[in-house]
């Protein structure tokens, strides 16, 4: 349809276009000829501006109204002359009207004590209705400033002043066990604190921590961000952290990516000093241990967990009650691994030095480049400059430490050669991505015409097993495809012709699910072993500490809580640099390592002798006693499943057949 037109003098003007002209509001705002903007424009994007500035601009305008208000009736109520006389029968200036109207503006009460005529009761009232708004507007403004505010706060978004701090990058449940054994670890420190840094929310960090921590010693700070952004690293000050442990973030399909590039941003990043950081990191595939490496050089020790776990799992199932031994060196509660140099032993042997203390349990020496050797020979002189490593209470016990009190009985020291090895059959139950460094690290203990046999479920275990253990040196491995919480597929395997069998828990589910199933494969294990009469040693990994207790039902010798073990070696490394290759050589295949061998091998059973003579007896065989374990307690969680490291020499010692001495050794 054509638009209508109507004439004005002699031109035609489309009547659609004239309306378009007059009305539409772009064209007001559109900029002028020349392409500047309009006036309009102008205030309108200052005044944006101003109120991107948040809660300040807002209040500093609602000021700026409050003002104009006040001195528009202020104006009104003296031009027109309508405010009541006072008690000097004079009527308010300039300033004394504007206090009145801003009265009136803040105080709706005030209007109720106003008098004179009506005109200047009605100006009033519109003060105060004006005031209403503009007091309403500034409550919630600055209510929903200091809401943001609070909120911005809790975030965890300032710096931390702490000093001499434990700093803790990313978030697990391994972050419990490390503030734990820091709590224990602060004992002797002044105002210890340890902080953490995690992509979390800060006040559900702090929540947990509370919940499952509760630290009293050590103050804990969180803070919410992303330990690979430099500038949230900068809120919580590496550069003056005592140590820095980098964990592996949970529900990451990448975690060692993320580990690495913490790392990364630690090393490389504009805040790094010149001094070396000391900083602790989990791994969790060996395959990624190269690059993490490249990116540390040497200011980082690797935890690599697979390997450390496949380790353990060996050492125990191999060793029944090893992994409590381990514990007991790892954890703060009790004895721990610590370092003295003592000018008095130079150039006494290392037999001397074994039995030179009471309380401390000496167990090997670090050179003057650093390198640690555990249970050297006996005859080895000690030099100047070289540090014992010993097992003692604390630092304060092995730097004072005292004389040996206890007497050495010679007739009570048992001469009898250590019974000979043979070859070994074990049955792995279950997969996960750490059983072929499991049965690797088996292979390096075993002596040849050794069989390993693997039960599971997982469709490509078998080519996993050929690819990655083809080249074992002792083992025979097979293979076998089934599912090992069926009862009928476990009643087809032999149990009563192994030695030691290790069940797995499976990656991929959620952890009490895991554990759950680990449980149902042991009950039947154990049920299927006393039916037959068989007699084995049974370890089984665990996810959850809580299900340690549940599966001491199946009377299981050993449970390996993994992310627990790997808190413990943070931590501990984090407190003491030179721990990492103590810890290297306690699990390695080559060397001394930890073993718990028959009490009658040392001393006669059931006679009462000093502990000093269960030393002596293990140093005639090339090996360090740092302990025993008590058969009657090894179920008893309470008294650390019988194990007991470093008693004193003097201490008087009742061991029977079942009984245990823990010695480091080699095989």
């Amino acid at each position: 349809m054509l638009p209508v037109s109507r004439r004005v003098g002699r031109r035609v003007v489309p009547q659609m276009e004239s309306a378009r002209s007059s009305r539409s509001p772009q064209a007001a705002k559109a900029p002028r000829a020349d392409g500047r903007p309009t006036i309009h424009q102008r205030l309108r994007y200052a005044f944006d501006n101003t109120m991107a500035r948040g809660t300040p601009a807002l209040v500093g305008w609602l000021a700026l109204v409050t003002l104009a208000l006040i001195g528009v009736f202020t104006a009104v109520v003296l031009i027109f002359g309508i405010a009541p006389e006072n008690q000097q029968s004079t009527r308010e200036g300039w300033l004394g009207q504007a206090f009145n109207s801003l009265l009136h503006a803040l105080d709706p009460g005030t209007i109720a004590g106003d008098g004179g005529r009506w005109p200047f009761l009605v100006v009033m009232l519109l003060v105060t209705l004006g005031g209403l708004f503009v007091v309403s507007a500034l409550i919630g403004v600055i209510a929903t400033g200091l809401d943001s505010r609070i909120g911005e706060l809790r975030k965890g978004r300032s710096v931390v002043l702490e000093e001499e701090h434990t700093l803790i990058l990313g978030w697990s449940d391994t972050v419990f066990t490390v503030l734990s054994e820091l709590e224990i670890a602060n004992e002797s420190r002044k105002r210890p604190s340890a902080v953490v840094l995690a992509d979390r929310d800060k006040v559900e960090m702090d929540d947990l921590i509370r919940e499952k921590v509760r630290p009293q010693r050590t103050r804990v700070v969180t803070r919410s961000g992303s330990p690979i952004d430099l500038g949230h690293l900068a809120l919580v000050r590496p550069e003056k952290a005592r140590s820095i442990v980098v964990l592996a973030p949970e529900d990451d399909e990448e975690p060692d990516a993320q580990v690495i590039k913490a790392v990364l941003a630690l090393t490389k990043g504009t805040n790094h000093l010149a001094h070396r950081y000391h900083i602790v990191a989990e791994i969790h595939d060996p395959a990624h241990l190269s690059a993490a490496k490249l990116v540390s050089g040497d200011e980082a020790v690797l935890i690599d967990k697979r390997e450390t776990i496949a380790k353990l799992v060996v050492h125990s199932a191999r060793q029944s009650g090893a992994s409590a031994a381990f514990i007991e060196l790892l954890d703060f509660k009790g004895d721990e691994i610590y370092f003295r140099e003592d000018a008095s032993l130079v150039g006494r042997t290392f037999a001397e030095a074994l039995l030179a203390y009471e309380d401390c349990s000496v167990m090997g020496v670090i050179d003057e480049a650093g390198e640690v050797t555990i249970n050297p020979p006996a005859k080895r002189p000690l030099a100047a400059g070289e540090r014992l490593v010993a097992i003692a209470g604390d630092d304060t016990s092995l730097t004072e430490a005292s004389p040996r009190e206890g007497e050495v009985e010679e007739d009570a020291i048992v001469t009898a050669p250590t019974s000979q090895r043979s070859p070994e059959r074990i049955l792995v139950l279950g997969w996960n991505d750490g059983a072929p460094s499991v049965i690797a690290q088996f292979d390096e203990f075993l002596l040849a015409g050794s069989e390993i046999v693997l039960l599971s479920d997982e469709a490509g275990a078998a080519e996993c097993v050929e690819r990655q253990c083809g080249d074992l040196a002792n083992t025979r491995i097979e293979c076998r495809q089934g599912s090992t919480t069926d009862r009928a597929t476990l009643e087809t395997i032999p149990v009563e012709a192994f030695d030691h069998v290790i069940v797995l828990t499976e990656e991929g589910l959620e952890a009490q699910r895991a554990d759950a199933r680990t449980l149902v494969t042991l009950l039947h294990l154990r049920d299927i072993a006393d039916k037959r009469g068989a007699s084995f040693s049974i370890v089984s990994e665990m996810i959850d500490e809580r299900n340690r207790q549940l599966a001491e039902v199946t009377r299981v010798d050993d449970v390996i809580v993994s992310d627990k073990i790997i808190s413990l070696m943070l931590t501990q490394i984090s407190e003491t640099r030179e721990l990492a290759q103590v810890f290297d050589e306690l699990f390695a295949a080559e060397g001394s390592e930890i073993y718990l061998r028959p009490a009658a091998d040392y001393v006669p059973v059931d006679r009462e002798t000093s502990y000093a003579t269960v030393v002596e007896a293990a140093l005639r065989k090339g090996e360090c006693a740092i302990g025993y374990r008590e058969e009657a307690d090894a179920e008893d969680p309470g008294r650390d499943f019988g194990v007991r490291i470093n008693p004193p020499k003097a201490e008087r010692v009742t061991l029977g057949p079942g009984d245990r001495v823990v010695v480091l050794a080699e095989e």
